[in-house]
């Protein structure tokens, strides 16, 4: 991990960011900190024309070659009967066009994630939820339903924002403290599900829904293409794991440094025992002693979240990039996650030092996700050798190269 310095803090307002105090058409008239007390993880809300205008962000014929991509997480899903007849069937990409069913069958979905890795238009979408913090954001969904399409009565673990921008769907939902997940399917299907709400969202039309809240939509008059900006609630389950498996790599690799001796456990005191097989309360408190040798040290726990939660997805690979070249500014490559914390920096899972100016440019590159002409100009040498490297590897781009 490299350490960043340089001078002292200069105040910047990011425009990247939407003001947080004013009314947004996005939130019905809510500023984003009235959105955030009232119904962040609270409660449901239907706006509609949060997005005046909006249009597909690519076409059907387009969502159908995508889903074609090896590098591309997809799924289709259809529905068999109804009532006591209903099945559901469940494929996952690549979706060769061959195995779609007939445009005018109804009752199937064709669902792509991510697709802000490959869409600017996706990515402008995407831009207008700044006011939650990045570590929280999963990605954008596109769905494509068929006449009758949807994916049935189910709930999710993570704020998601429906937005509609073609065609009409019907949304029903319900808190269902009761639910019960049909067996023997391919897809979680509430059986039992209740809905206390419904509407018909049209182009432009946008609902909110936290975590828990069971729903159900189905396209209804033709065809329609919904978007999803999904944020993610890690368990604490999870984000204990993936910080102590950071956690023991970062030991190991302090063991593995040159003339490190590491400490090996020695009982010179243990007796003959009569029980062999009895693990000695030495060594047991010689492992905790470790343990928490690992997680006191100052910034390593904050260290290994950063690393985790900015990690990209499996699926996500990055190609060699084009050199950074002088008088231009850089933009973040769609799939890289660039957070931070009071003393780190943390890009695509690996983690840096920063402090004072260094530290406030590189921030400001995680929150605008770009730096024009003028701030590269004033950047120290050793963040324009950070950036370097991550033009190298195609982290980021320098900016006047993309339209």
């Amino acid at each position: 991990m490299n350490p960043l310095s340089g001078l002292p803090l200069r105040q910047h307002p990011d425009a990247a960011v939407p003001s947080l105090d004013q009314p947004a058409v996005l939130l019905g008239g809510l500023s984003p900190s009235d959105f955030m007390q009232q119904h962040w993880q609270r409660a449901p809300l239907l706006v509609r024309q949060a997005l005046p205008g909006v249009q597909p962000p690519l076409t059907r014929a387009e969502l159908f070659k995508l889903a074609e991509g090896e590098e591309v997480e997809s799924r289709l899903v259809t529905r068999r009967g109804r009532g006591a007849d209903e099945s559901w069937q469940l494929e996952r990409g690549p979706l060769a066009r061959r195995r779609l069913p007939p445009l005018k069958q109804p009752d199937w979905t064709v669902l792509v994630q991510g697709l802000e890795q490959h869409l600017p238009s996706a990515q402008a979408m995407l831009a207008q939820f700044r006011f939650i913090p990045q570590a929280r954001l999963d990605d954008l969904m596109i769905s494509w339903a068929a006449e009758g399409g949807g994916v049935g009565p189910h709930f999710d673990s993570y704020d998601v924002f429906l937005i509609q921008v073609q065609g009409q769907r019907r949304w029903r939902i319900g808190r269902m403290a009761d639910a019960r997940i049909r067996p023997d399917l391919p897809v979680k299907i509430i059986e039992n599900f209740q809905p206390e709400q419904e509407w018909v969202l049209s182009p432009g039309d946008m609902l909110y829904l936290p975590p828990g809240w069971a729903h159900d939509g189905d396209a209804v008059d033709g065809e329609c293409m919904t978007c999803s900006v999904g944020f993610r609630s890690p368990s604490q389950a999870e984000l204990a794991r993936e910080t102590l498996l950071r956690l023991a790599d970062a030991v190991e690799d302090d063991d593995a440094q040159e003339g490190a001796r590491p400490a090996v456990y020695a009982d010179p005191g243990q007796t003959a025992t009569a029980e062999p097989g009895r693990i000695p309360a030495g060594l047991v408190r010689f492992a905790a002693d470790g343990l928490r040798r690992v997680l006191e040290e100052p910034g390593a726990l904050e260290r290994a979240l950063g690393e985790y939660l900015s990690e990209p997805k499996p699926s996500v690979s990055f190609a060699f990039g084009d050199p950074l070249p002088a008088g231009c500014g850089v933009v973040l490559d769609a799939r890289s996650c660039l957070l931070y914390d009071e003393h780190h920096i943390f890009m695509n899972g690996d983690a840096w030092h920063a402090a004072d100016a260094d530290a406030q440019v590189l921030r400001r590159l995680a929150d605008a996700r770009q730096l024009d002409a003028v701030e590269m100009a004033a950047v120290s040498d050793v963040v324009r050798a950070l950036l370097e490297q991550w033009c190298d590897d195609g982290w980021v781009h320098p900016l006047a190269s993309r339209g």
